[in-house]
């Protein structure tokens, strides 16, 4: 029988990711539920909100700035409360296009090259020939995504990407087959392949019913397989992560990956990709969500701070 605990479920906030945020959350507060653990779900939308009383372990089921970028991490941590997910820091790195670019150069990942541009001035970069893709540095969710097929489409496209951010990654299109891989608790789970019925795997796609096909397990070759989970336990260890995490590859014709970027928060509705992957190892949804509290817990055995201290906490969204 699973012991009954008191976790509270973060979810909403103030990003751009809030009403997915809000479909993560309510999915995973339901999951927890329904093993008969005592749930409260806190939404950070305004400054000064607090954590229920009795609160022992929180579930982050944000998506976006102060879930994702190592805020709300650095808060709980101030509190000794554990947490679902990554520390502060990888949290923070993983959030940056280009820092998480950055380490997985540095640990030999296979990824492309890449530049940042932050002035919607900017001109078309030296040495560089389109196709190109901008990406808001710290965005998820492919909020402010960009294709750029042809140089004259380089100013509007990258005026819209500043709109999102104050800095955009720019790197090499890649055209091959997308991928993304779940890790729980540091070992890969079977490869998601995306299929987008018309255009990108951008915001629309993603959250438009039925404008993407999903194949779980991806149909690779064994070695294939092998190379994209590399692939992406690699990056998931360059950025320092830890428990959880999902991580998007690109697939040449070739059979060789490159990874895209490092999502420390996936989301976990109950058609997410992560859970998707989870239900292909044999791993149903609430008891995916169990294993990522039970993880939080086990690495932080401190109790909860005691009511009497924590009334007065109070804990603001900065963004």
């Amino acid at each position: 029988m699973i012991e009954s605990w008191h976790i509270a479920v973060l979810l909403g906030g103030s990003s751009a990711e809030r009403e997915v945020s809000l479909r993560s959350g309510a999915a995973v507060a339901r999951a927890l539920r329904s093993l008969g653990h005592q749930v409260g779900e806190v939404d950070p939308a305004r400054p000064g909100w607090s954590l229920p009383i009795g609160t022992e372990v929180v579930f982050l089921a944000l998506h976006g700035t102060y879930g994702e970028d190592g805020t709300v991490q650095r808060e709980l941590e101030a509190l000794g409360m554990p947490y679902t997910g990554c520390d502060p820091e990888a949290s923070r790195v993983a959030f940056d296009k280009a820092l998480t670019k950055q380490c997985c150069l540095a640990a030999g990942v296979p990824t492309e090259p890449f530049l940042v541009v932050d002035h919607p001035g900017a001109p078309w970069p030296a040495g560089w020939e389109a196709p190109v893709v901008l990406k808001p540095v710290r965005q998820g969710s492919s909020v402010g995504l960009q294709f750029v097929d042809r140089r004259e489409q380089w100013a509007p496209a990258l005026a819209e990407a500043l709109r999102f951010d104050s800095a955009v990654l720019v790197e090499p299109r890649i055209f091959g087959r997308e991928t993304t891989v779940a890790i729980l608790d540091g070992q890969p789970l079977p490869v998601v392949e995306v299929r987008p019925r018309e255009g990108a795997y951008d915001y629309q796609n993603k959250y438009t019913a039925g404008a993407t096909e999903y194949l779980c397990p991806a149909p690779f070759g064994p070695a294939v397989t092998a190379a994209i989970q590399a692939a992406a336990l690699g990056a998931y260890h360059a950025v320092g992560a830890r428990d959880y995490a999902r991580v998007d590859v690109m697939v040449r014709a070739d059979g060789g990956p490159v990874v895209l970027e490092v999502n420390t928060l996936p989301g976990m509705t109950e058609t997410s990709l992560f859970p998707k992957a989870a239900a292909a190892a044999g791993l149903g949804y609430a008891e995916v969500c169990h294993r990522m509290v039970a993880l939080a817990r086990a690495r932080s055995r401190r109790a909860a701070v005691p009511a009497a201290d924590r009334r007065d906490v109070k804990l603001g969204v900065t963004q």
